[in-house]
C-alpha cells in the first residue's frame, strides 16, 4: 500500500507538477479537446455574428435623409412624408416583414430554411379566422399560433430526420400546406366580421396616430428575439449549430433539438405575422397567392441585413434594419410611380448584392 500512494504521488507529479490539487479536483466532463473547441467557437461568434448589420444601417439611414429632403422639396410627386404614408409604410408594413425576417432570420443562423412561409401564413390565418368566428378571439389567436408552431415543426421533423436539405423540403411542404387551406376553407375567401372586433382591432391594427399596433408587437418581438438570440445560452447553441453543426455537436450541443427549437420559434412569429395580416385586411384567400411574397420577401430582409446565406451569422438587429431598408425602397418606387415588376426585379438584386457583400464580410472578419 505504501508503495502504491508513493507511486500515484510520482505519477501526480510527473503530470502536473504544478497543478496536482487542480487535477485532483477536475471533474471530467470534457476533454481538452472539447475546451478548445467552445473557446474557439465562442470567441469565432463574437466576433462575425451580425456582420454587416452596422453597415446596412447607415445605408437605411442615408436613403431615409434623401426621402425626407427630396419629399421636402417635392410634396406632391413624392409624398414620402404624408401622414398616411408613414403611417402605412413604418407602422404596417415594416412591422410584419420584420417580424418575418426575424423568424426566417433566426432559422437562417441555425444553417436552415423554410421555403413553405406564404402558404403557411395563409393556413394560419385561415384557422384563426375560422376559430375566432365560432369560439372568441382568444381561442383563434392561440390556435393561430398553435397551428404556426405546428406546420413549422412538421417541416422541421421532416429535415433534421429525412436529412433532406431543406430547400427541397419545405418547398414541397409549401404546395401541401396550400391544399391544405384549400381543404379546410374550400375556394372562398375566410372572412373576419365587417367592423372587426374593437378588442381584435385595438390589440392588432389600431391607429394610435403616431404609430399603429403592428409596431408595437414587432418592438416587443425584437426585444425577446434579442435577448434569446444574443444574451441567452439557445442563442450560442444556434450559432454554434449554425456555423458547424460537427463542433457544436462535440461540446455537447444536440443540432437536432436546437434546428427544432428554432423551427418551432419560426412557426410562432409565423402564427403572429398571420394574425396581424388577417386582422389587417378582414379576409384571407386560400391557396397562398396572397401570401406568396412573403417567403422571398423574409429571407431578402434578413440576407440584406447580415445574415449569412450559409448559416451561424446575424443578428435581430439587422434582421429589421434589412426590412426596413426592402420596404423603404418598395414604397419609393410606388411613389414614383415606377412599373410593378420592378419592384420584384428589385427584390432579386438586393438578394444578389447583399450575399455578395455579405461575403466580402465574412472575409474581412476571416
Amino acid at each position: 500500500m505504501p508503495s502504491e500512494n508513493k507511486s500515484s504521488q510520482e505519477n501526480h507529479v510527473i503530470e502536473a507538477p504544478l497543478a496536482t490539487a487542480a487535477i485532483e479536483v477536475l471533474p471530467p466532463k470534457k476533454s481538452s479537446t472539447q475546451v478548445g473547441l467552445a473557446a474557439k467557437l465562442g470567441y469565432e461568434m463574437q466576433f462575425i455574428r451580425g456582420r454587416g448589420a452596422f453597415e446596412i444601417s447607415i445605408v437605411t439611414g442615408l436613403l431615409v435623409l434623401f426621402y425626407i429632403v427630396y419629399s421636402s422639396i417635392n410634396p406632391t410627386g413624392f409624398a414620402f412624408l404624408n401622414s398616411y404614408n408613414l403611417s402605412g409604410v413604418i407602422s404596417q408594413a415594416v412591422p410584419v416583414l420584420a417580424i418575418l425576417s426575424i423568424a426566417s432570420g433566426i432559422l437562417m443562423v441555425a444553417g436552415e430554411y423554410d421555403l413553405s412561409l406564404g402558404p403557411a401564413l395563409t393556413l394560419n390565418a385561415i384557422v384563426f379566422i375560422n376559430v375566432a368566428n365560432g369560439y372568441g378571439l382568444v381561442a383563434g389567436i392561440v390556435s393561430a399560433l398553435v397551428s404556426g408552431i405546428a406546420v413549422a415543426v412538421i417541416n422541421g421533423l421532416i429535415v433534421v430526420y429525412a436529412k433532406i436539405p431543406s430547400f427541397i423540403a419545405t418547398l414541397g411542404m409549401s404546395f401541401f400546406w396550400a391544399g391544405a387551406s384549400l381543404f379546410i376553407n374550400g375556394t372562398n375567401a375566410a372572412m373576419l366580421p365587417t367592423p372587426v372586433d374593437r378588442t381584435m382591432e385595438f390589440l392588432f391594427a389600431h391607429d394610435f396616430g403616431i404609430f399603429r399596433s403592428q409596431l408595437i408587437w414587432l418592438a416587443i418581438v425584437g426585444i425577446f428575439s434579442y435577448v434569446i438570440l444574443h444574451k441567452h445560452r439557445f442563442g450560442n447553441h444556434v450559432y454554434a449549430v449554425g456555423g458547424n453543426p460537427a463542433a457544436a455537436k462535440a461540446i455537447s450541443i444536440n443540432p437536432i433539438r436546437v434546428k427544432l427549437m428554432a423551427y418551432g420559434y419560426f412557426g410562432l412569429l409565423s402564427g403572429l405575422a398571420s394574425i396581424l395580416i388577417a386582422v389587417r385586411t378582414t379576409s384571407v384567400q386560400p391557396g397562398g397567392t396572397a401570401t406568396q411574397d412573403f417567403t422571398l420577401f423574409a429571407i431578402a430582409a434578413a440576407v440584406v441585413g447580415g445574415s449569412s446565406l450559409n448559416g451561424g451569422k446575424g443578428s435581430v438587429i439587422g434582421m429589421i434594419v434589412g426590412a426596413a431598408l426592402i420596404e423603404l425602397i418598395r414604397n419609393g418606387l410606388l411613389l414614383g410611380h415606377a412599373p410593378g415588376f420592378y419592384i420584384t426585379l428589385f427584390v432579386g438584386v438586393t438578394i444578389v448584392i447583399a450575399a455578395v457583400f455579405n461575403k466580402i464580410m465574412e472575409g474581412k472578419a476571416s
